[in-house]
């Protein structure tokens, strides 16, 4: 049996909960997992071999075992630790910013005054941040988590897999907009203008009844929660739901089984580290995961590159999609249940190991 350690000392939880859940019952690899406390307390184990680590402890943890396999899960910080981890052992690094993982030293060195300025200034002076590239440079294989992300020396890593829950029915036509409420990463001023114009269509229809609802899965602050609780009060003929507060597992998973429909309407353009950065071609966005796990129906903007059938894009008569979505089946299982997954991710992992 292989021996693999899994890092994930900064940020993806949920990208090592993926990893956790598909590698349970795996019969030829065994996995170390060496979590940061932030990290660990996110996540739900079932007996796994967790270790609390951190980027002081991390190199001597390793030291202690003879891994065939590394996989880290982010290299976002810490570069001089997994400049390190990349030299000395056969180590594989998960990308989520294509375009931050070739960023020049002088790009670099313009983004520290560009935002975050104390926190970037500490990354230059305790964490190599100059250095960011070299990680990535040293490490024998790049991975991504979307297919259509792959080329070249970047390899699909597949670790999603549509779980078996049963669905009730709901009385409404219940829309979930997964991720954290931030105009930054999805357009909301889009979302709430549809459901003001949704309002006003019901408030001069003869059909009183609430028949749709719409769930915010993510936390709100700022500007977002101010205007969500607006139209909250403006709202008579539609539900919305919203979390000031972080959201938790539970309460995630019970609303993603809940859903009709995925709502996401992501922005085209992002930015990491001052680096722009473009959904489904140089960064991928957890929702695509989300629609695989809970098997459902996503709708993305017309503009979102996908090949995957189950991602759609959004008409302009979205509600009208909506309604003809919920009534359409999609089988998931048949390209996404475990054990095929299990399988097709056991062989990806069994070539970074033989390279």
């Amino acid at each position: 049996m292989k021996k693999i350690a899994y890092i994930e000392i900064d940020t993806h939880a949920e990208i090592a909960q993926s990893f956790m859940d598909i590698m349970e019952g795996s019969q030829s690899f065994s996995v170390n997992y060496y979590f940061s406390k932030k990290i660990k307390d996110q996540i739900v184990d079932h007996g796994e071999a967790i270790f609390l680590s951190d980027s002081s402890m991390i190199l001597d943890q390793l030291k202690t075992n003879n891994y065939d396999l590394i996989i880290i899960g982010t290299v976002h910080r810490y570069f001089n630790v997994f400049q390190t981890i990349t030299k000395k052992y056969n180590t594989s690094i998960i990308v989520h910013n294509i375009n931050f993982m070739n960023t020049s030293k002088v790009d670099l060195i313009k983004s520290i005054f560009k935002s975050d300025i104390i926190f970037r200034l500490k990354l230059w002076w305790k964490e190599s941040l100059f250095y960011a590239s070299k990680p990535y440079q040293n490490a024998k294989n790049l991975l991504v988590l979307d297919e259509d992300l792959s080329s070249g020396k970047l390899k699909f890593l597949p670790i999603f897999y549509t779980k078996i829950f049963d669905k009730s029915e709901n009385k409404i036509l219940t829309i979930v907009i997964p991720g954290g409420v931030s105009q930054k990463r999805r357009n909301y001023k889009k979302v709430i203008s549809i459901i003001k114009n949704l309002e006003e269509l019901s408030r001069n229809s003869t059909l009183k009844n609430k028949l749709i609802e719409f769930v915010f899965l993510g936390r709100a602050m700022n500007e977002e929660l101010k205007e969500i609780i607006d139209l909250e009060r403006s709202l008579e003929y539609i539900n919305i739901n919203y979390f000031s507060e972080r959201v938790s597992q539970a309460d995630f998973e019970n609303w993603m089984q809940k859903a009709d429909i995925l709502w996401c309407p992501i922005q085209q353009e992002t930015d990491f580290f001052s680096q722009k950065e473009i959904y489904g071609k140089t960064k991928m966005t957890g929702n695509l995961g989300d629609a695989i796990k809970f098997g459902k129906w996503a709708v993305f903007p017309e503009n979102y590159s996908s090949k995957l059938d189950f991602i759609i894009p959004e008409r302009e008569n979205i509600i009208e999609q909506f309604n003809e979505l919920k009534n359409t089946q999609f089988d998931f299982q048949k390209n996404y249940n475990k054990k095929l997954v299990q399988e097709k991710l056991e062989k990806v992992l069994s070539s970074l190991i033989s390279i």
